[in-house]
C-alpha cells in the first residue's frame, strides 16, 4: 500500500510526490524547492556522433548548467563541472564538461563502483522507479534500475522476470544518506542495464600522469527512448516527450579527493544541492522541460 499521507499528483507529465494537507513541500526532503534547477532541453536535428567530443554545432548551441556546487552545502565546487541537454526522435543526450588536473581511473569491468574513481552520474527519475548511471574517466558503466518496494506489484515489476525477487541480482536497499524517504525502501536490479546505451569519453590530457596537468575530461552519452519504458509505465508519459513536457533527471560529480579544511567540500558536486550525501532522492532532481524547438534556431 502506498504513504497514506501522501497523495500522487501529475504534472506536465510527471508524477511527483507532495505532502498531504497541512505538511510543508520540504518538510519531508532534504532539499530546498528554491534551490532546485529548473533547464530547458531544446531538441536537435543535427546528426549527433557518440565520441565524447561534444564538437557538432547543436552541443555548441545548447545552454550549459550552471557550475555544479557541493551537493550537501551548495557551496562553489573547486573545479569547473558543467552539463547540457539535447533530444530527438530517437534519443535523450546529455553531454558533460569535467575540469580536472589530474585526470585518473582504474576500474574497468562493467558495474564497478566508478564513484570511488572520480567519475559523472545520471539519475533518471520516473513515477515508480527510477535509473542510476555512472561512468568513469574510462568509459566504465555503472548502471542499476532501482524501483520504489511500495510499487513493486502494483506498478507492474514483479510480472517482469529480470526484476522478480527471486532473481540473485535483486537487493532492497535504503537511502545512502537520507534514511526516511516517505517512499521508504527500493529493489535494485544491478544486473539491469539500459538498452542500446551509448556513451563515450574525451580526455583532454593525459590518463593517470601526474608530469603534465590535465584539462579534464568530457562525457557523452545516448539513452534510447524505448530503452525507458519501465520508467514511464506508471505515469504514462511519451517516449519521446511531447513538447512541454517535464522530467526530473539529476546531474552529479564524485571525486576521490575533497579541498582541504577549512572549506566544507563533500567530494560531491551537482547541478542541484540535496542538502544532504546521497543522490537518490527524485524530489530534489532538477527539472528538465523538453521543448520542441530546434536548438540551432532552424
Amino acid at each position: 500500500m502506498r504513504t497514506r499521507d501522501l497523495i500522487l499528483v501529475a504534472v506536465a507529465g510527471f508524477a511527483l510526490w507532495r505532502p498531504a494537507h497541512g505538511q510543508s513541500p520540504n518538510e519531508r526532503f532534504p532539499c530546498h524547492g528554491t534551490e532546485i534547477a529548473h533547464y530547458t532541453a531544446y531538441q536537435t536535428s543535427g546528426n549527433i556522433q557518440i565520441d565524447g567530443r561534444l564538437e557538432e554545432a547543436s552541443w555548441q548551441a545548447a545552454p550549459r548548467s550552471p557550475q555544479f556546487v557541493d551537493l550537501i552545502s551548495g557551496g562553489p565546487a573547486i573545479h569547473d563541472t558543467r552539463a547540457a541537454v539535447l533530444w530527438d526522435e530517437a534519443n535523450l543526450y546529455v553531454g558533460f564538461w569535467v575540469e580536472e588536473p589530474d585526470v585518473r581511473g582504474d576500474l574497468t569491468e562493467h558495474d564497478s563502483p566508478v564513484w570511488k574513481n572520480n567519475d559523472v552520474e545520471i539519475f533518471i527519475a520516473g513515477a515508480d522507479a527510477y535509473f542510476e548511471f555512472g561512468i568513469n574517466s574510462l568509459g566504465t558503466v555503472y548502471d542499476s534500475f532501482l524501483m520504489w518496494e511500495e510499487a513493486y506489484d502494483e506498478g507492474g515489476f514483479s510480472e517482469v522476470p529480470d526484476f522478480r525477487r527471486t532473481h540473485p541480482g535483486l537487493k532492497q536497499v535504503n537511502g545512502v544518506g537520507f534514511k526516511t524517504h516517505p517512499r521508504g525502501t527500493r529493489l535494485r536490479a544491478k544486473h539491469w542495464s539500459y538498452p542500446g546505451l551509448q556513451t563515450a569519453v574525451h580526455i583532454d590530457g593525459t590518463l593517470n600522469d601526474d608530469n603534465d596537468r590535465d584539462r579534464g575530461w568530457r562525457v557523452e552519452v545516448a539513452f534510447r527512448w524505448e530503452g525507458a519504458h519501465w520508467l514511464a509505465k506508471a505515469d504514462g508519459r511519451s517516449l519521446p516527450p511531447d513538447d512541454g513536457d517535464v522530467w526530473r533527471i539529476d546531474f552529479s560529480r564524485f571525486n576521490r579527493y575533497k579541498e582541504a579544511l577549512p572549506a566544507q567540500d563533500s567530494s560531491a558536486w551537482a547541478w542541484s544541492p540535496h542538502g544532504i550525501w546521497d543522490s537518490h532522492i527524485p524530489e530534489c532532481f532538477p527539472y528538465i522541460h523538453f521543448s520542441a524547438r530546434d536548438v540551432e534556431g532552424e
